[in-house]
């Protein structure tokens, strides 16, 4: 591996695992409960699918109408059973009114933070920022950037590690 490579992994603080849909290594970041398989991550998803479908009132019938699936096809997604793409997330994210950070967190919270309550207190951030105005917005918009420029003059700024 290249000395690149290297500093990539140690910063972000990279494992080295397998994965039983991989055949070779891969490189995860571990969470609070060890390293999830690519397969638990897939079922959380299909979890926070259905939760986010049934708190909206409705049924796999449904959201497959709305989506342009089948019910079988798209009660897949909630079984994890077949893998969703990107482009899916985002559209089931669009017909349910949630946002797709919310589907990720429940699926992976250790990307936002070191600790599962840096990684929550980010998350609740995030949440209270998507429901705010966009006036509001603007104005702490202006207050972050001040602080993140208050925080270089302080030589106190870091490269996240999230």
């Amino acid at each position: 591996m290249s000395k690149n490579l290297d500093n990539h992994i140690e910063e972000l603080r990279l494992v080295k695992t397998t994965d039983p849909e991989n055949e070779k290594p891969v490189f995860r970041r571990q969470g609070p409960n060890g390293i999830s398989t690519f397969e638990e991550l897939d079922a959380k998803l299909g979890d926070e699918l259905r939760k986010s479908r049934q708190e909206k009132g409705l049924s796999r019938a449904d959201l497959a109408t709305l989506v342009g699936l089948s019910e079988q096809v798209y009660g897949r997604y909630e079984r994890s059973s077949s893998k969703m793409q990107v482009s899916r997330l985002i559209h089931l994210s669009e017909i349910l009114g949630v946002s797709p950070l919310g589907m990720l967190f429940a699926a992976a919270p250790h990307i936002w933070g070191k600790t599962q309550e840096e990684s929550e207190a980010r998350f609740r951030m995030m949440k209270m920022l998507d429901e705010m105005p966009a006036h509001t917005m603007s104005s702490i918009a202006a207050l972050l950037q001040a602080v993140a420029g208050l925080q270089d003059s302080a030589g106190d700024s870091k490269t996240p590690d999230v």
